[in-house]
């Protein structure tokens, strides 16, 4: 059995964690002072922390915009993949979501990252267009996903 991970609100005190697992998990890291932004001016911003007694070990950030959420990113400390807590920690991201109102759900996935994309299509997403030279560091296309909750 997997140990316990509570799925909570993150807080400005949990941004050093976070952000731990952005620089280790991103070629192209979010600043921690984006981290602060999101958390204290971004009132559509809502982030969810993946954590267990070893402390923060995932996270995913969305915006809440009227009926739909945009996930902006989701990690999971790399030494901590493979355990399903990527998946457990959309499913919380999703109820979350739902509660809030959103009907629709969309994601960003580099074209190369297969596992991610896997994952979306098992909770239901579906290809949604490609943008083209997304990705800032090699300029590789991101696969743009949706989801319909009411499908």
């Amino acid at each position: 059995m997997s140990e316990d991970v509570i799925f909570r609100k993150m807080t400005v005190k949990d941004i050093d964690e976070v952000y731990e697992i952005e620089k280790l998990s991103f070629t192209l890291p979010w600043t921690k002072e984006s981290f602060y932004y999101e958390m204290l001016h971004n009132e559509n911003a809502y982030y969810v922390v993946a954590e267990t007694e070893k402390g923060i070990v995932g996270y995913c950030g969305m915006w809440l915009i009227i009926d739909e959420s945009h996930v902006t990113n989701i990690a999971i400390l790399p030494d901590q993949r493979g355990k399903k807590l990527g998946e457990r920690l959309m499913r919380a991201a999703i109820e979350i979501a739902k509660a809030h109102g959103a009907v629709l759900m969309t994601l960003e996935a580099r074209v190369s990252n297969h596992v991610a994309q896997n994952l979306y299509r098992k909770l239901g997403f579906q290809n949604g267009g490609i943008r083209k030279r997304y990705y800032t560091d090699n300029l590789e296309d991101a696969i743009v996903m949706w989801v319909n909750f009411n499908e």
